[in-house]
């Protein structure tokens, strides 16, 4: 009925720039917060950006001044745009929605910390 639809991965060199997107896919009425995490290879997955409805962001300090976080409400779509890209950064990038309402046979429902199924960065020369 739902789903966060993430694109945008791939392979880059050290210093290039990618884009991540996540669309909310389905009767989709409300978003609250979303942002991207990430899981590096033997690693604990971490907060990389966030950003509420209102557009207030957040940032790891490993990415700050690098990454930049944005959303389109009326796309339902929260973009990950990743310049100076380093090897650190290499890791599978997941989209979150904190709360995401949506229609199902007419009737609201939300789902509560919802995941997209990642999207693969790698960056490498």
């Amino acid at each position: 009925q739902v789903r966060l639809v993430e694109s945008g991965g791939g392979l880059v060199q050290p210093g290039g720039s990618l884009t991540l997107s996540c669309a909310a896919a389905g009767s989709i009425f409300s978003i609250n917060a979303m942002g991207w995490y990430r899981r590096a290879p033997g690693k604990q997955r971490e907060l990389v950006a966030s950003i509420t409805s209102g557009g207030s962001t957040r940032y790891a300090d490993s990415v700050k001044g690098r990454f930049t976080i944005s959303r389109d409400n009326a796309k339902n779509t929260v973009y990950l745009q990743m310049n100076s890209l380093k090897p650190e950064d290499t890791a599978v990038y997941y989209c979150n929605a904190d709360r995401l309402g949506y229609y199902r046979n007419n009737y609201p429902y939300y789902e509560y910390d919802y995941w997209g199924q990642g999207t693969q960065v790698t960056v490498s020369s």
